[in-house]
Order: C-alpha cells, then structure tokens, then sequence
C-alpha cells in the first residue's frame, strides 16, 4: 500500500470540510434510489455515508428513525431510549432529524445536556444500567457516529436492550423498512418540527458523564493508579470522550494531563492518515503522530477516536501498540489481576486477531472463544458474564467489572487506557515492555493486512467457499492443521476463509465496499515467513476461486 506524502503531516487547507456546506447537503440533498449506494445500508456499525455523495442525508436519517420506532414497537420496547452523538460535523443534525422522529412518536429519549456529545460506551453502560433489574420496560439506544471516518462523514446504529450492536436479523429488518420508507418518498414517516421536539416533554437533557466516571472504580483499580502517581497523557482526538477526562482526573486523582482539548468539526488539528486522508484512527502511526512524539512525558498515554469505543496505546519503550499486541498484554494482566472473576469465564477474539492470544489464554487455563469479525458477537458473553474479554483487531474491547458482572457490551476505549495506567502502576512495567515479556516467552508475532482485486462475482464466490475448497497440504513450509470457514467459538460463517499452521495463519474475506479481498496473515516466526504466508494465501485463494468457476 503507497504511503501519501501528507502521512503523519498537518493538514493543508485543501483538505477541511466546510461544516455549513456539508450540513446544506445534509438538509437539501434527495438520495438517488436508483443508485444502490444511495440506500439505506445498515449493518452492525449502522448506516455510514457523506451527504457529499447522497449516502447520508436528512431523508435517510428520518426514514431509519421511523423504521427503528416500528421495530420497537413489534419488538415490546417501550423504556427510554438513550441517544448519543460524536463530533463529527454532521452528527448535530442527524440527532435532531431523529429526535423529530422519535418525538413524534412518543418516545423517551435521553440526550446529554448542553447538546453535548456521547461516547459510545457511555450509551451501551447507560442502557444496561437503566435495565438492571428490569424484565419490562427495557431501554434501547441510538449512537451517532461513523466511528473514525474521516470529518465529512456520518453515521448510525442502534442496540438494543442488551446494549450492544444489533445483530443481523434487527439491522437487516431496520435496512429493509428504512429503504422501503425512501422509497415511498418518505410519506410513512412521523416527525414534529425541530424546535418542538427539543422542547416535547419526551425529550429529557442528561448528565451522561457523572455515572459513568462514577461507575468506573468498578470496572479499574483507580487507587492503584493515584498511589502510582505516574504521569498519564491523554489525546481525545478532537472526540467525545474529551469533557470525560477531568472528571476523571478530578475523582480519582490521576496525574493526567490532556494534551489536546480541541473540538473542531474540522479536525484541523489532526496528522493526515497513511492515505493522505483525514481520520481519527487511534490505531494508525500516522494519525497518532502528535501523541507518540509526547511518548516520553508520560508514563504511558493514550487516545480514542470521535465515539470513543477505539483505543490508542503508546508507551515510551515502543511509541504506538500494535492493537493486536496490546489485546494480548490486556488478557494476560487481566487474568491475573480480577481474583473474583468465576475459573469459568472466557477469553474472545475475532478470528483475524493474533495467534499470540490463543497462547496467552492457553497459558491462563481458559478457554478461547474465537468469532467472526464484528463486536456484536462478544455481546452474549459479556452481558452473561460468561466471556471476561472480547477483543477485535481493529483497537475495540471491553471487559467484565471487577467483580465479574457486565460493564459495557460495546466497545469501550477510555477503560482499556485506564487499564493501561492500572497494569503500569502495579507492575511497573509500561505496556510495551509487558508485551516484550510475552513475545520473549510465547513468540514474537509479526502481522499483516493487505488487499487483492476481485470481481463481485469473486467477492461472493470466496463468502461461500467451503473447507474443501483448500487443496494444499502445507502453507509456507508447515503443515496445514485447520482449514475454517466458520468461527470455532459459535459455529457462525465467518464470510471468507481461514488457513492455520502451527506457526501462522491467513484469513481471506471480501471487502463490503470495493472490488477487493483482504488478507489478514500472521507468522510468529519472522518476516521472511509472514511474506511467504501472504504469497501462498494468495494462491490458495485464486485456485479456490478458480475451481468454483470465478
């Protein structure tokens, strides 16, 4: 993959968004039906697209809103539901699109005071609260955010009562309602006048922060930190965990410093990503550049991105985690550092994170639960209980309370920086070099992803490949042990396909957006070893593909 010139740089001016033109767009732009693009697509990260090209607009909000007030009403969901919203620069508006709707209907809704924003965590940690206890009258919630998109794009998703992301019998019912709506020129849908859906008495203004940052002693040992008093850094990229974190300081008494408490819509402030483009990536070197030049004033610092359910780790003995490193140094310390956790509960990792987590939790005595990509799949255990972590590669986790009950069943990126701060403190090891002591003893890993064109026809053929479709014996000099195209934790397709030996793996799934496959591989020998992997992935998927007669 090219690196742009601009990577790790300031942006130039050519590069910001006009928020007013964007938010016109929003406004005035009628989607294109006959355009598939310009449908509703709702999947497990919700509806994501720019009002720039007619994916996100007024007209898509209101008509998703509508879809999720009738699957409500099927579904016997009559508590509040908790909405949150991001900074990016058209999240504003699509909160109000939806809180017209949602008044109109007679919903409750909690929003945060003063038009604030809401991370995603604090939604899921605040429908679970609100249904502790409960069987009827079950909270659901709505969250604003195209993740770490770059500034001129938007997004939307829905959990339901469990306070996770939807799974797909919800956001498909949702996608197909919401599409049927648009296209009956949005007739169906119910909605009062802005102005008098902030002032409905349906629509109540909320202190999201206090019990969240209140709660969070159950979850880290705060104490542990402050007695520490080691110097924490914190970069809330311009996001909306940045009115959190002096709270946070405040209560526990952290030596924590904000290095950047700028929210622009802009995000002018930001390095440019590995493309050339603006994005808010916690994980990525180049977007994090201002943070890891800081890595040495601080014990360890962090960041998240705009809706805070991603993480960003830098230590002075390594600059920025990878994020499959730092899943394997948090399963490991947590392990060992939650006494009241039952000898029962499990570790989950999607099937494209790092072979080194197996070892670790094998190392541990527990047991592995290994899924698909995509969070919604770690949901049922930790609202259970039964799973004590779950982890993507993609710098999203969370993890049970301290006492082994649910925390959040969404990603949750302020508690694994706090984690962080937790396994420095009482070790006095900083997150890179407790990583070190793992690869010293279990391997070094070495990981990759990349992408080969495919045709649609390809891209579905490769979903639907079964285990047979793999001839070859070995891969990269070593025994084939596992050929997979469904997880082993659930059973559930994984979309593409898995290939494992003893000292390395590759996985292959289309891309839901461009003409492409992705390779994800793995060696946790060396270098050479990971570029031979990637090469004979290659083939095993042309010939796959080849024999299915695309």
């Amino acid at each position: 993959m090219a690196i742009s010139p601009l990577a790790g740089r300031p942006a130039p001016a050519e590069l910001l968004i006009d928020p007013a033109q964007l938010e016109r767009a929003y406004a005035e732009h009628q989607p294109d039906l006959a355009d598939p693009q310009q449908l509703v697509s709702f999947g497990t990260s919700g509806h994501r697209g720019t009002p720039l090209d007619g994916t996100f607009t007024d007209a898509h909000i209101a008509a998703i809103t509508q879809a999720i007030c009738e699957y409500r009403q099927q579904a016997g969901i009559t508590g509040p539901l908790w909405m949150g919203k991001d900074t990016h620069a058209i999240s504003g508006p699509a909160q109000r699109t939806a809180l017209a709707v949602l008044a109109a209907h007679g919903v409750e809704v909690f929003i945060q005071a003063d038009d604030g924003p809401t991370p995603t965590p604090v939604i899921s940690h605040a429908i679970l609260r609100y249904n502790h206890g409960r069987s009827t009258g079950l909270a659901d919630g709505i969250i604003i955010t195209p993740s770490h998109n770059p500034p001129q794009d938007g997004g939307f998703k829905y959990n339901p009562p469990n306070g996770g992301p939807a799974d797909v019998d919800v956001t498909q019912w949702i996608q197909d309602r919401a599409n049927a709506i648009l296209r009956g020129g949005n007739r169906e849908v119910r909605r009062l006048p802005d102005e008098q859906a902030s002032r409905a008495a349906t629509t109540h203004q909320h202190d999201y922060i206090t019990p969240y940052v209140e709660d969070l002693a159950s979850v880290i040992d705060l104490e542990v930190i402050r007695a520490a008093n080691i110097p924490l850094g914190v970069d809330p990229l311009g996001g909306s965990a940045l009115a959190y974190w002096e709270p946070i300081r405040q209560r526990y008494g952290l030596n924590l410093t904000v290095v950047n408490p700028v929210l622009d819509p802009r995000f002018a402030f930001m390095p440019v990503d590995h493309d050339g483009q603006i994005r808010m990536d916690c994980s990525s070197p180049y977007a994090m550049t201002g943070l890891i030049g800081l890595k040495d004033r601080f014990r360890v610092a962090f960041g998240n991105d705009p809706d805070a359910d991603r993480h960003g780790i830098v230590a002075p003995s390594v600059g920025l985690l990878n994020p499959n490193h730092f899943l394997a140094v948090a399963i490991d310390y947590l392990f060992r550092h939650r006494p009241d956790w039952r000898p029962d509960v499990a570790v989950g990792k999607t099937l494209v994170s790092s072979s080194l987590i197996d070892r670790v939790t094998e190392s541990l005595g527990r047991r592995l639960v290994e899924v698909p990509v995509g969070f919604k799949w770690f949901t049922p255990g930790l609202f259970a209980g039964t799973l004590g972590f779950g982890g993507e590669e993609s710098a999203g986790a969370s993890f049970l309370r301290r006492d082994g009950r649910v925390w959040t069943t969404d990603k949750d990126g302020p508690i694994m920086n706090l984690l962080a701060a937790e396994l420095t403190a009482r070790t006095g090891h900083d997150p890179g070099e407790y990583f070190g002591q793992l690869a010293a003893r279990f391997g070094q890993p070495f990981y990759t992803r990349v992408d080969r064109p495919a045709t649609p026809a390809q891209k579905a053929a490769l979903k639907k490949l079964s285990p047979a479709a793999v001839t070859a014996g070995q891969l990269a000099g070593e025994p084939i042990t596992a050929t997979l195209t469904h997880a082993p934790g659930n059973g559930a397709a994984i979309g593409g396909l898995k290939v494992c030996t003893a000292n390395g793996w590759f996985a292959a799934r289309p891309s839901g957006t461009e003409n492409v496959y992705k390779i994800y591989a793995e060696s946790l020998r060396d270098e050479r070893h990971l570029t031979q992997i990637v090469e004979e992935a290659s083939q095993i998927v042309s010939h796959a593909l080849a024999d299915a007669g695309v």
